[in-house]
C-alpha cells in the first residue's frame, strides 16, 4: 500500500483507535466529532492521504485510504463516518482548476472540506461564474471544515437540467444551521449548509462531465494515478468502508461480550450456544466479503490507473455492485449478531457497542450511495449488452 510514510500513517490511525473508541459516548452526546479526534487525526497524516503531493499530501493508493477509515470506523462510526467523507474531499478538490486548488490550500495545506452534493440549489449564471442559493442537508463534519463541496443543477431557459455542478465555497460565503439529531451516526454533525445569493467564479464551479470523463482541469498539475479514478468508485466507496468498519467493530464487540455472557432463561454460558457460534461464523463471513471485494475493486482500479490504462465499464460497474452489496452484508452482519445479543442490548447505556454499531449501521444505510437497485441494476445491464447511461460510474 504504498512507501513509508503512507505505512506511517496507517501505524499511528491504528495507534490512535483506542483514544476514539473511548470519546464514541461524548461524539454522541455532542452531536459532533470531538475536536480532539480531528486534530489528532490530522496530526497523524490521515487527512493528507488522498491530498496532492503539490500541496504536502501523500497521493496515496485509495486501498490505505479505506484501511485507516475501516480502523477508525471500528472504534467510532460516527468518527469513522465523518474522517470518510471529509477526507474523501482533498481527492475531489485535487480535480478542480489550479486556482481553487490554490485558494484551499495555498495558505494552509491542512485546511478541510465538507460537502453536500445533492443539488438543491437555485443557480443563476453570471459573468465569471455564478451565483447560488439554497440550502444543502446532510454535510457530515461541516463544523469542523473552512470550505465546502455544493452541488447544484445548471438549467436552460426553459428549466431543463444542462449540467450538474460541484460549487467550491469558503465558509465566509454560507452558514451552518445545526439541525442534526438522529438515531444513528449520531456524532456526525451532519448539519445544514445555507447560501444566500453567493457568487461562485468558473474556476470554483467544476461540472460532473469532465469528472465522469476522467478529463479533469486538476490532472494537468496532478498526475499521481489516484485521480485518474471514477468519482463514482471513489465516493460510494467512501460510504461503504465506514459501515463496514461499524459492523468489524461490532463483531469484535460482540464477540468479547459473549465469552463471558451467561443466558439465565436457559442456564448456560451463552459462549456454549452452537447458534450463536453460527452465528458468529455467518457475521464474520459477511463483512470478510464485503472487505475483500471493496479493497480488491480499488486495488485493480488503481493499478489500471499506474499504467495509464483504460477503466473498463465492466470493472466500474462490478465495483458499484460489490459496494452497495458491502454495505448490504455489513449490516446484516450487524442485525444477526444484535438479534443475540440479549435484552440488555436495549439499554440506553453508553457503553452498549453493539447497539451503537446497529444504529449507526442502519443509518449509514440510507445514504442514497448505499441504495441497492439503483446500482445493481447498473451490472445487470452491462452484462446483458445493453447500453447504460448513468453519471455514478
Amino acid at each position: 500500500m504504498g512507501d513509508e510514510a503512507v505505512r506511517e500513517v496507517l501505524a499511528a490511525v491504528r495507534a490512535l483507535a483506542p483514544t476514539l473508541r473511548g470519546r464514541a459516548a461524548e461524539a454522541e452526546a455532542a452531536r459532533k466529532v470531538p475536536e480532539a479526534s480531528v486534530k489528532e487525526l490530522e496530526a497523524c497524516g490521515f487527512f493528507r492521504l488522498l491530498q496532492p503531493k503539490r500541496y504536502g499530501g501523500l497521493a496515496a493508493h485509495p486501498a490505505a485510504f479505506y484501511t485507516a477509515v475501516k480502523e477508525i470506523a471500528k472504534a467510532c462510526g460516527s468518527t469513522g463516518w465523518v474522517s470518510s467523507v471529509v477526507g474523501v474531499h482533498p481527492w475531489h478538490v485535487a480535480l478542480y482548476d489550479v486556482r481553487a486548488q490554490d485558494e484551499v490550500w495555498g495558505e494552509d495545506p491542512s485546511t478541510l472540506i465538507c460537502s453536500s452534493y445533492a443539488p438543491t440549489c437555485k443557480v443563476t449564471p453570471v459573468e465569471g461564474g455564478f451565483r447560488v442559493t439554497g440550502a444543502w442537508h446532510f454535510s457530515s463534519g461541516c463544523d469542523h471544515t473552512d470550505w465546502a463541496l455544493l452541488g447544484g443543477m445548471i438549467k436552460d431557459a426553459d428549466g431543463r437540467p444542462v449540467d450538474m455542478r460541484t460549487f467550491l465555497v469558503p465558509r465566509t460565503d454560507y452558514t451552518v444551521n445545526d439541525v442534526w439529531d438522529t438515531v444513528g451516526l449520531r456524532g456526525s454533525g451532519s448539519n445544514d449548509i445555507v447560501c444566500e445569493d453567493v457568487f461562485v467564479p468558473e474556476h470554483r464551479a467544476l461540472s460532473f462531465g469532465p469528472v465522469t470523463a476522467l478529463k479533469s482541469p486538476g490532472q494537468q498539475v496532478n498526475p499521481e494515478p489516484l485521480y485518474r479514478l471514477p468519482y463514482a468508485s471513489i465516493f460510494t466507496t467512501t460510504i461503504s468502508t465506514p459501515v463496514v468498519g461499524i459492523a468489524e467493530g461490532a463483531y469484535e464487540a460482540y464477540v468479547a461480550a459473549t465469552r463471558e455472557r451467561f443466558r439465565v432463561s436457559y442456564g448456560q454460558q451463552v459462549a456454549e450456544d452452537p447458534f450463536a457460534q453460527v452465528r458468529i461464523a455467518r457475521a464474520a463471513s459477511d463483512i470478510d466479503a464485503a472487505w475483500l471485494q471493496l479493497e480488491r475493486n480499488i486495488t485493480e482500479l488503481y493499478e489500471l490507473a499506474e499504467r495509464g490504462a483504460e477503466l473498463p465499464m465492466p470493472l466500474r460497474t462490478r465495483a458499484r455492485r460489490d459496494q452497495v452489496l458491502a454495505t448490504e452484508r455489513a449490516v446484516a452482519a450487524v442485525d444477526l449478531l444484535m438479534e443475540n445479543a440479549g435484552g440488555s442490548a436495549m439499554r440506553n447505556k453508553a457503553s452498549n457497542v453493539v447497539q451503537r454499531a446497529w444504529r449507526d449501521a442502519h443509518t449509514g444505510r440510507g445514504h442514497a450511495a448505499n441504495d441497492p437497485e439503483r446500482a445493481l441494476v447498473l451490472f445487470g445491464q452491462g452484462a446483458l449488452g445493453l447500453d447504460i447511461q448513468d453519471t455514478m460510474l
